[in-house]
């Protein structure tokens, strides 16, 4: 097929049992769409995951350099759309899609690289990526279970942070919402929040948050889960924060590592 067709490109991506696999859609520039034939190799993917050990779905999108932010914002986000209403047409549960963002525009150099149509059309791109179960590690759980005890450090998927940002993203304000309704149940559990940072060079302790400006973003990031739960009606006396910086990486990508943590204190 020529380059300036549609490009249809599906890989996995396996960089340990705990990584995610990345499976990459390229787009012909300016479309959102799909063919047929590449409609096809998508929802064979469909049928070929376990979802049993698939936890979620992020699904970010992607244009090149030419045009305006604006345009390419509103661009990237159909092509997040179109992946996400193949997916769940064909059956893939909606729950499990947590994360559907339009990135934009990927910036590059001109007078700095070769082949740059080449770049341009796999910068026209949606990333599908997919979770997998207890990708947290060892000794982190990710759900609130019945039996908790003093000690136990619980991570959820859905309370990640973009890079650089301590806001909540919707989909992490759906999960704090579960969590508080839980908490209203189980009125003795007491607990510390804990915020995390990646890719931060050795020689600084934390990251900067892009917002404040200020090397604070894993306390930012604690905070910010705090002072929601309070807005949800947690009391104050059961619940505590702190940054923990760059301290505790997973080792399972950076992703896992722009998190919060529950350390339950008392139960």
């Amino acid at each position: 097929m020529k380059i300036c067709k549609v490009l249809l490109l599906f890989f996995t991506i396996n960089l340990s049992a705990q990584q995610k696999p990345i499976e990459t859609i390229f787009f012909d520039f300016d479309k959102f769409d799909l063919t047929e034939q590449q409609t096809g190799i998508v929802t064979n993917f469909i049928k070929k995951i376990d979802t049993s050990k698939i936890e979620s779905i992020q699904i970010y999108g992607y244009c090149d350099d030419r045009g305006t932010d604006e345009y390419n914002f509103k661009l990237s986000r159909n092509r997040v759309n179109t992946i996400q209403q193949l997916l769940v047409s064909n059956g893939f549960k909606q729950s499990k899609i947590i994360i559907l963002e339009g990135k934009g525009r990927v910036i590059v150099r001109q007078d700095t690289v070769e082949n740059l149509h080449e770049i341009r059309s796999k910068n026209r791109r949606v990333d599908l990526v997919a979770v997998r179960r207890n990708s947290f590690g060892k000794d982190v759980t990710n759900s609130f279970k019945d039996n908790l005890k003093v000690g136990d450090k619980i991570a959820l998927h859905n309370i990640l942070f973009n890079i650089g940002s301590a806001k909540l993203t919707h989909h992490s304000k759906n999960e704090l919402d579960k969590i508080a309704t839980l908490l209203q149940s189980k009125k003795n559990i007491q607990f510390e929040i804990r915020g995390h940072v990646c890719c931060t060079p050795e020689i600084y302790s934390d990251g900067i948050d892009k917002e404040t400006k200020e090397r604070r973003l894993s306390w930012n990031r604690a905070k910010t889960v705090f002072k929601y739960l309070l807005s949800k009606k947690i009391s104050i006396s059961r619940m505590t924060f702190q940054g923990c910086g760059n301290k505790y990486p997973l080792g399972n990508g950076d992703q896992y590592d722009r998190r919060v943590e529950f350390l339950i204190t008392k139960t």
